[in-house]
C-alpha cells in the first residue's frame, strides 16, 4: 500500500511537473509505465486512486544523467570555435591569424623600398583570371609596367587614380610574358580576397615607407 501511494504521488507530481520540465517529466512518466501520453493529461482531471492496481512500470533509468565532463568540454570548444568563427566574419577579421614571421634585424628591413605609387592606368592580363597589369606612377621619369594578381577582387576602373603601396626595389619578373617591375602591397586574410593597403591622408606620389 505504501509503494502504490508513494507511486500515485509520483503519478500527480509528474503531472504537474510536465509545463516545466517537459523532458525530465515526460521520462518518469514513461518510467512509471503510464498508458496515455504525458501532454494529454488535463491538470484538473487528476484525482487519487487513477493508478491501475498491479500496473507494469517502464525500464528504470536515470532522469538526469551524470554529464560526460570530456564530452561535454568538447562540445563547448567546438561552440566556442563556431562563434568565433561566425563572429569573426562579421567584423572581417579571420578566425584565426598567423603567427608572425622569424624576426628579422632593422638592416633587412631597410633594404625593402616602398614607395607611394598612383595608378594611372589598369587592364586584364589576357589568358589570366587573377592577374591585372597595371602603370603606377612612383615619380620617376618613366611609370613602371606592375603584373598583380589582383583581378579577382578589383575592375580594373577601381584602381585607375588610386594611390597604393609599391615595392619599388625588386629584381624584374616575367608573368605571361610581361615584365613586372614591382610589386603591389595587400593584405589577404585566409580564404579571402586581397586588399590593397592605401592611405587615408593625402601622401605625395613617389613617398618612402619607413
Amino acid at each position: 500500500r505504501a509503494l502504490y501511494s508513494a507511486a500515485e504521488a509520483l503519478r500527480v507530481i509528474t503531472a504537474l511537473l510536465g509545463p516545466v520540465l517537459p523532458g525530465a517529466a515526460a521520462r518518469i512518466w514513461s518510467q512509471l509505465g503510464m498508458p496515455e501520453k504525458l501532454e494529454d493529461v488535463r491538470l484538473g482531471q487528476l484525482a487519487w486512486g487513477q493508478l491501475s492496481a498491479g500496473q507494469r512500470i517502464g525500464e528504470v533509468e536515470p532522469v538526469f544523467p551524470r554529464i560526460d565532463v570530456n564530452k561535454a568540454v568538447a562540445e563547448m570548444r567546438a561552440l566556442e570555435a563556431e562563434v568565433t568563427a561566425q563572429h569573426a566574419a562579421l567584423v572581417g577579421r579571420p578566425a584565426e591569424v598567423p603567427p608572425p614571421s622569424p624576426k628579422i634585424p632593422i638592416e633587412d628591413f631597410a633594404k625593402v623600398d616602398m614607395r607611394v605609387g598612383l595608378v594611372l592606368a589598369a587592364e586584364p592580363v589576357k589568358g589570366a583570371d587573377k592577374l591585372l597589369k597595371l602603370t603606377v606612377d612612383i615619380a620617376e621619369p618613366q611609370p613602371r609596367t606592375l603584373v598583380a594578381g589582383i583581378a579577382e577582387a578589383y575592375q580594373p576602373a577601381q584602381l585607375v587614380g588610386r594611390k597604393v603601396v609599391i615595392v619599388a626595389n625588386l629584381q624584374p619578373r616575367k608573368l605571361r610574358g610581361i615584365e613586372s617591375n614591382g610589386m603591389i602591397v595587400a593584405a589577404v586574410a585566409e580564404g579571402g580576397k586581397p586588399v590593397v593597403a592605401g592611405f587615408h591622408e593625402d601622401v605625395p606620389v613617389g613617398a618612402r615607407l619607413k
